[in-house]
């Protein structure tokens, strides 16, 4: 499958909110549920915390009008974007718990709530997840005349020059800063962190050779990779990607060695358990349609669904995951 197929299928989702920050999904049928017969009884707010255009969004933008099929009203998509996400989150702490107003949440949700000082909501008390809906692994580049060769050549050259090798991300606390920092602490490395405001910056930065790797996104490394720009050593997942079958996994070489991003659906905690379940059942129906599997595997992602409990589960669990390696790497909160 070829990446850009990929994202003309998500730029369709895009072409009409490109100067909005709130787009109305198209409104059909409502299915039958158990939640209260006056849910929903307005358009749904789903707020994505960050600017247009990133991976999440994306996926959130791809799946508002067929949930609005579902529900029988429109979902808005409401970027509200500042302080890594945590403006955006803050809102949803914060909304009415009917129902109305849902959070799309990435993997920063739980590395902010690990590296923040202080926070707006609390992240485990103050939400009730709906669902998961994708997870992506993160691949591990350098560049393509780099005389590593594979992970267990980069723990063995980074062991041999400790604090000589540096590494980019998109920000301190970020999971690629993280996921970095997981891999030093496993593999007994010191490599530097360099962060960088945007998630295109690291990639340059690398091919122009002012960095030796990065952790970064699959959808963002691909095209770099099948032109023989970067090599790819590695991918996150404990499973090897669809998209790099070739490629071995981190777990490979530091056995227990895991880092998936994702994206889920979260409401206020208050929210009623019955408009919870309705959402999880809407937002599953949604996510089983072939073309939606098809298009997160396009983004380098895997489907997944959850019950809410499930959801909760893997959010605290990232949670607690980050927290110890902030602790373990003495990373400075923000």
């Amino acid at each position: 499958m070829s990446r850009s197929f990929a994202f003309s299928r998500v730029g369709l989702a895009l072409v009409a909110s490109a100067s909005v920050t709130s787009t109305p999904a198209f409104v059909g049928h409502a299915s039958a549920a158990d939640a209260p017969v006056s849910y929903p009884s307005r358009p749904v707010r789903m707020v994505s915390p960050f600017a247009p255009g990133g991976n999440t969004d994306m996926v959130g933008r791809t799946i508002a009008p067929r949930l609005a099929e579902r529900l029988g009203q429109n979902v808005l998509v409401d970027n509200r974007p500042g302080a890594g996400g945590m403006i955006g989150t803050a809102a949803v702490a914060k909304a009415l718990p009917d129902g109305h107003t849902v959070l799309f949440a990435s993997g920063a949700f739980t590395s902010v709530a690990a590296t923040a000082s202080k926070m707006p909501y609390d992240p485990v008390k103050d939400f009730s997840w709906v669902t998961i809906v994708i997870t992506y692994p993160f691949v591990v580049v350098v560049r393509n005349d780099s005389p590593v060769r594979n992970a267990a050549g980069l723990v063995d050259l980074a062991r041999r020059n400790p604090g000589k090798l540096n590494y980019g991300s998109v920000g301190i606390g970020s999971v690629f800063h993280l996921a970095t920092e997981l891999f030093n602490s496993m593999a007994n490395t010191e490599m530097l962190h360099v962060p960088y405001k945007g998630s295109a910056e690291p990639m340059t930065e690398l091919m122009a050779g002012r960095l030796d790797v990065i952790f970064g996104t699959l959808t963002g490394a691909f095209s770099q990779i099948q032109a023989n720009r970067v090599r790819a050593l590695a991918v996150t997942s404990l499973e090897r990607s669809p998209q790099l079958p070739d490629t071995p996994t981190m777990a490979e070489t530091l056995p227990g060695y895991e880092v998936t991003s994702f994206a889920g659906v979260a409401a206020p905690r208050a929210t009623p358990q019955p408009i919870v379940d309705r959402l999880n059942r809407e937002l599953h129906a949604v996510l089983k349609q072939p073309e939606i599997g098809k298009l997160f595997g396009e983004l380098g992602g895997s489907l997944k669904l959850t019950t809410p409990a499930e959801a909760d589960s893997h959010v605290r669990g990232e949670i607690e995951k980050w927290r110890r390696i902030v602790a373990a790497r003495k990373i400075e909160v923000q």
